[in-house]
């Protein structure tokens, strides 16, 4: 049925439980900065890492025009050197960054039949791609980790372009670098907006998984999309899609 297979990542292929507000990790946060001589109480360190987030993306967003900007937050941890006084190359700008997301980070697994199913697209001469909404300096070394970035035709991270789903400019990114066929296409997402919604106004099919990560007040009547598996089981992803293109 369909030869092109566009993924969302985290809460669709991807398990993992983050969390930025642990008092934990601005404790280690502002050991690393103070380590490099910048120096931070945890608790200014993490407020002026959210004022930075949200200051660079309004910046962003009324430079550009576009309605979901995306900013690169390892600027944003070179700014927090800055800000003390202490100049730093990108390099070191991303340590801090994987350090933080690793802190941060309770656990990361692939969800059960993840890695059968990209397989079983390949051997049946599918396209597959990633548009997801992530920070490339961290998501490109969790999905090494994971065994799954060679699994992939395409990969488009928000980070990069500086816009994110459910923008159509983003979508449109991936359809237009790999000159993909709507009509041949599925998206497949866990998020009811971002990732279906997005796909509806673009004109791509979809298929919507519901996962402990989507939003939790989505009703089924209200999700737009072709496909839809409400208890976040992967494996029927297989059977909905899948044996269909066997047709």
């Amino acid at each position: 049925m369909y030869k092109n297979y566009i993924f969302d990542l985290y809460g669709t292929l991807i398990d993992i439980n983050t969390n930025e507000w642990n008092v934990s990790l601005w404790k280690k946060m502002a050991e690393f900065y103070g380590f490099y001589g910048a120096f931070y109480t945890p608790k200014e360190l993490k407020e002026e890492f959210f004022k930075q987030c949200r200051e660079r993306e309004e910046k962003l967003k009324n430079k550009t025009g576009i309605d979901y900007p995306e900013i690169q937050i390892q600027k944003v941890f070179r700014k927090l050197f800055k800000l003390k006084g202490i100049k730093v190359d990108m390099q070191t700008c991303e340590v801090a960054c994987k350090f933080f997301r690793i802190m941060s980070t309770k656990y990361i697994k692939l969800y059960d039949g993840v890695i059968e199913f990209l397989d079983d697209l390949k051997k049946q001469g599918k396209k597959i791609y990633l548009l997801s909404n992530a920070q490339q300096v961290f998501t490109e070394y969790e999905m090494k980790y994971l065994g799954i970035l060679d699994k992939f035709d395409g990969v488009v991270f928000s980070s990069d372009e500086r816009c994110r789903k459910p923008s159509a400019e983003f979508f449109n990114i991936l359809i237009d670098r790999y000159e993909i066929k709507k009509e041949e296409s599925i998206m497949i997402g866990n998020d009811a907006t971002s990732d279906i919604f997005g796909a509806h106004n673009i004109g791509l099919a979809s298929l919507y998984i519901h996962t402990s990560i989507s939003p939790q007040d989505v009703k089924k009547e209200d999700v737009l999309a072709d496909y839809i598996i409400m208890d976040g089981n992967f494996k029927k992803i297989s059977k909905m899609i899948l044996k269909k293109t066997k047709k």
